[in-house]
């Protein structure tokens, strides 16, 4: 699996298991639909849930005018994700990090989400992480 495919399918679960409050490993059985698994899958998924009060702690700090939840349930996993990978995952440039969020939100988001998506994050990787 492709590390673009890895992130999609991370989103999928991240919103799935918000939305629906489901078990990790069922959820991702449930994304990954008889596909094979990954390591860089598993990864974003199990960082994510295992570090969300740090992540969502981050995000909340560097929105303006704007209240954690209102965020749109497909943005908030994106952004999730996305301060998963710059936190947690030094091997990842900050840069990919950032285009691969915006190339999720227009996979999967409204119109605005990849201009709100990609303000909030500047403001992370501009500010103290």
């Amino acid at each position: 699996m492709k590390r673009r495919q890895a992130r999609e399918k991370a989103v999928q679960a991240l919103f799935q298991m918000h939305l629906n409050e489901t078990d990790i490993n069922e959820t991702m059985d449930y994304v990954l639909n008889d596909e094979e698994t990954d390591p860089f899958f598993e990864r974003l998924v199990e960082g994510t849930i295992a570090n969300l009060d740090s992540i969502d702690s981050t995000i909340k700090k560097h929105l303006e005018n704007w209240r954690f939840d209102r965020i749109a349930n497909v943005d908030r996993a994106i952004l999730r994700l996305a301060v998963y990978e710059l936190k947690y995952e030094e091997d990842i440039p900050s840069n990919v990090t950032l285009n691969e969020a915006v190339e999720l939100a227009k996979t999967f988001g409204s119109e605005e989400s990849k201009r709100f998506i990609n303000g909030v994050l500047s403001k992370i990787l501009g500010g103290e992480q």
